[in-house]
């Protein structure tokens, strides 16, 4: 009984909509008076929007909606249509090649984001912050390419890499990041070895510690 049921269903010619939908041009169709069948074409593709996930993507095109509505009344509906009627050609229609941005990347282990990077480098007339920004490319291009190559990368290659995308314009100095790591690795350092701070919360874990320790010595006593 399913498989007879199943035969004698009608196919759905746009499975993306459903049958429910195939069901409601098969009825616009039916209806005699012209005027009556536009304005339930009308309401049938304004309910279309709001139920069927692929018209998110039509209602930027409205015509496409008209079209497929043609299409699931095999190209059989005589109504106002907003739009140029449709034949069956779409049907053998191809759809237009999109364009590819074609752009070589030099360093595929860096990625195209760093030479867009390098160039806003390049825009910065600050001799400060032309150096910071190089800095940062420098370490950010370090971490990208032990990433790829998961191995330990000499500094140096950093710095010849980074003058063949700027073309000579930045200079890394390398003296100067390792100062900075230095002073970060202090900063920490020293962050530990203070772990309460100077704030108010500090004062009050020491607060607590003494007063923790002073109730000690009096239960020893």
């Amino acid at each position: 009984m399913i498989g007879e049921y199943n035969s004698q269903r009608k196919p759905i010619i746009l499975k993306e909509y459903g049958r429910n939908i195939q069901k409601l041009v098969n009825y616009i169709r039916t209806i005699p008076d012209k005027e009556k069948r536009t304005q339930m074409a009308i309401t049938l593709i304004e309910l279309i929007k709001q139920l069927a996930p692929v018209a998110k993507e039509a209602q930027e095109n409205p015509q496409r909606m008209w079209d497929d509505l043609y299409i699931m009344a095999d190209f059989d509906l005589d109504v106002n249509n907003p739009f140029t009627t449709p034949d069956r050609s779409i049907l053998q229609k191809r759809p237009r090649k999109m364009g590819y941005p074609q752009s070589d990347v030099r360093f595929k282990h860096y990625g195209k984001n760093i030479e867009q990077l390098v160039q806003e480098a390049l825009k910065k007339e600050d001799p400060h912050e032309r150096e910071e920004a190089t800095i940062y490319l420098g370490k950010l291009m370090k971490t990208f390419y032990s990433n790829w190559n998961k191995e330990t990368l000499d500094d140096s290659v950093i710095v010849k890499d980074l003058a063949i995308m700027s073309k000579g314009k930045l200079t890394l100095n390398l003296d100067k990041v390792r100062e900075d790591n230095l002073f970060e690795k202090l900063y920490r350092e020293k962050k530990k070895m203070r772990p309460e701070g100077n704030g108010r919360e500090g004062r009050d874990n020491r607060n607590r510690k003494f007063n923790k320790n002073r109730h000690h010595r009096r239960r020893d006593q």
